[in-house]
């Protein structure tokens, strides 16, 4: 092969074979990125790992579970030779060369005749770099353009979506860090934000001088926009022929009145789509160390609002059946009426004893936990001066997290 830099080129492979000799972690790696642009993938390989195993048996992939034969290339668009034996990568890319199949080989890149770019994606955009052979300095220069173009310090407002419609944006538990791709991508293409408290508030200094922000904070006890208000500017917004990010805490659909801002979409004819967030009642407790469910001690877990107090006439959760379940109950929007609930679940069959967190400005600079039972919990807020948003973990996975506070022995 001679030292001519190859010619880059986008294969578009969806419904066309493409064959990868070899089932170790090569082909792991590159059978998905196949699968995601829709090649239609058969694997040649006398084992596979468990996850090229899990694709068959799925049936994402087809499987050859033989040795490599020339046979193989027949009808295929490209090939990949992952083995870790030279000789039979040799005969892949000589049996590929006679059929003018492109081959990637693993082994040797110079006895190829195509490489394997470092691939990334935003937007709708796909960025691939080559590096010489140097596969580290790809991977780095494609994510130094990725990040550039996901934060804006690649112009590409030409290439982004601007059509009018609402996009519901789950922006996670507080830290920006967990915010999500697509969440990010969401607020670059705003021409409108219309964000409550729970959003990352650090992320909303970044958006462009000329998005209009529209603050509808819902401070408890205090100024508050009404859900039909925020109806209301988010359709009439998009009806003016702009694109509105509705940014909200945690995910939308959990206890975000999200669906509710979609009915009111699809009742005004607004197109309306939703940017899952990761929600605060199960990455929260994760980000101090408390599992929601463990083997052996808590094999389900349940999510309650708790913003109603447990005996008013318009709660819907059946208090005494979830006193009765043996697994964990994370509690959101319940600081208020904490006390009222932790008598309500004792009396319901909870111990006493059952061990409580209470996670404050969960994954925020001011994050604390207050670790308590059923029985004192009530005190304990109290005392520490606990102030929303707190999430609540009930049950022992909360020993399980603090064995010293416990005496937790598994």
């Amino acid at each position: 092969m001679s030292d001519f830099p190859p010619y880059p080129s986008g294969l578009r492979l969806a419904g066309r074979k493409v064959v990868v000799v070899g089932g170790g972690h090569v082909a792991q790696r590159r059978v998905p990125a196949l699968l995601a642009v829709g090649a239609v993938v058969e694997v040649v390989s006398p084992v596979v790992t468990p996850a090229i195993e899990g694709l068959v048996g799925s049936g994402e992939v087809g499987w050859h579970e033989r040795g490599f034969e020339e046979g193989d290339l027949d009808g295929a668009w490209y090939v990949i030779a992952a083995t870790d034996v030279t000789d039979v990568n040799e005969a892949v890319s000589r049996a590929a060369e006679e059929r003018r199949i492109f081959c990637v080989r693993s082994d040797d890149a110079t006895r190829a005749s195509a490489w394997t770019p470092a691939v990334g994606r935003h937007a709708g955009v796909t960025v691939a770099v080559l590096g010489n052979r140097q596969p580290q300095r790809s991977a780095a220069v494609r994510d130094e353009i990725v990040s550039a173009l996901r934060d804006g310090v690649i112009d590409a407002d030409a290439h982004r979506d601007r059509s009018p419609g609402v996009v519901l944006v789950g922006g996670g538990p507080g830290d920006p860090e967990l915010v999500t791709v697509a969440a990010r991508r969401a607020l670059t293409e705003a021409d409108v934000v219309v964000a409550d408290r729970l959003a990352p508030r650090e992320l909303l200094s970044e958006l462009s001088p000329d998005v209009e922000l529209i603050d509808v904070a819902k401070l408890p006890r205090g100024r508050s926009a009404s859900q039909e208000e925020i109806n209301r500017v988010i359709v009439a917004r998009a009806l003016e022929g702009k694109r509105v990010v509705r940014f909200k805490g945690g995910d939308p659909f959990v206890f975000g009145r999200g669906y509710e801002e979609a009915i009111a979409c699809a009742e005004a004819g607004v197109p309306c789509t939703v940017v899952p967030g990761v929600t605060s009642a199960i990455s929260v407790p994760a980000a101090v160390g408390i599992p929601v469910t463990h083997r052996g001690v808590a094999h389900e877990f349940t999510v309650v609002s708790g913003h109603v107090p447990p005996d008013h006439d318009t709660s819907l959760v059946d208090w005494d059946a979830l006193a009765r379940m043996r697994g964990t109950v994370v509690l959101l929007m319940a600081v208020q009426n904490l006390p009222a609930i932790a008598a309500r679940l004792v009396a319901g069959g909870r111990p006493p004893s059952t061990p409580v967190a209470v996670v404050a400005e969960g994954t925020m600079p001011g994050e604390r936990t207050v670790l308590s039972t059923l029985e004192t919990v009530a005190e304990d807020i109290a005392r520490e001066q606990v102030r929303p948003p707190a999430i609540v973990v009930v049950g022992d996975v909360v020993a399980v997290g603090n064995p010293e506070r416990y005496r937790w022995r598994g």
